[in-house]
C-alpha cells in the first residue's frame, strides 16, 4: 500500500477538486490536506500537531524522521481556515483526532487511505500522503525558482535530490532555460 511511487500534483484544477471534494467529505480531512499542501510537512509530523500547536503564525515541531526542531511559518489561507478549524477546541486535542480512543490523532494509514480515496474518486493518480509535500515542492519551486530554499525546507542533501522529489523533469528544466539570455 505504501510502496508504490506517488507524484505531486501538478495541475491546479486537480488541488482544487480534491480540496472541495475533501471539503465536503469531512472538514477534518479538508484540514489534513491544505496543512500538507501549505506547509510541505511530512504526513508523520502533521498527524502529531495538537491545537496547541498552530496557535500563532508558526508550526513547531521535532520532526519525527530527523530529530531537529523546525519551525514552519502558515500562510495566510492556512492561517484562516486553521483559526476556524480550531475555535472552541481544547489545546491539548490533536488536530486530526480519531474516533478511536480519548484523544489518539489518526494513523498515518487512515491518512493515506482518505488521500488516495479521494484521488481515486476524481480519477487523479499516484497518489499517497506524500503528495501533500511532494505538491507543495512542486508549486513553490515553480513559483519561486528557488530549490536551495526547498532543499532546506526539506532537509534534502542536494538540489538534484529535491528537483527528482517534486517531480521536475529534465523537460520542465528546459522550458526553464529556452527564452533565457544573458
Amino acid at each position: 500500500m505504501f510502496l508504490e511511487e506517488v507524484s505531486p500534483i501538478k495541475d491546479s484544477d486537480d488541488i482544487q477538486a480534491m480540496k472541495d471534494y475533501l471539503r465536503e467529505w469531512n472538514e477534518m480531512y479538508y484540514m489534513l490536506f491544505i496543512t500538507g499542501l501549505n506547509t510541505g510537512l511530512r504526513v508523520g509530523d502533521i498527524l502529531t500537531l495538537k491545537v496547541k500547536d498552530v496557535q500563532g503564525w508558526h508550526i513547531k515541531l521535532r520532526e519525527r524522521k530527523t530529530g531537529k526542531q523546525i519551525s514552519r511559518r502558515m500562510t495566510k489561507e492556512l492561517k484562516r481556515e486553521m483559526r476556524q478549524y480550531i475555535e472552541g477546541k481544547p489545546f491539548h486535542h490533536f488536530l486530526f483526532k480519531s474516533r478511536q480512543g480519548k484523544n489518539k490523532a489518526i494513523t498515518r494509514e487512515r491518512a493515506y487511505q482518505i488521500i488516495h480515496e479521494a484521488a481515486e474518486e476524481l480519477g487523479i493518480e499516484n497518489i499517497g500522503t506524500h503528495t501533500m509535500r511532494k505538491t507543495f515542492g512542486y508549486k513553490y519551486y515553480n513559483k519561486t525558482k528557488d530549490v536551495g530554499t526547498l532543499q532546506k525546507m526539506f532537509n534534502h542533501s542536494s538540489p538534484a535530490i529535491t528537483l527528482r522529489y517534486i517531480g521536475i523533469e529534465q523537460a520542465e528544466l528546459d522550458d526553464a532555460l529556452r527564452n533565457f539570455v544573458i
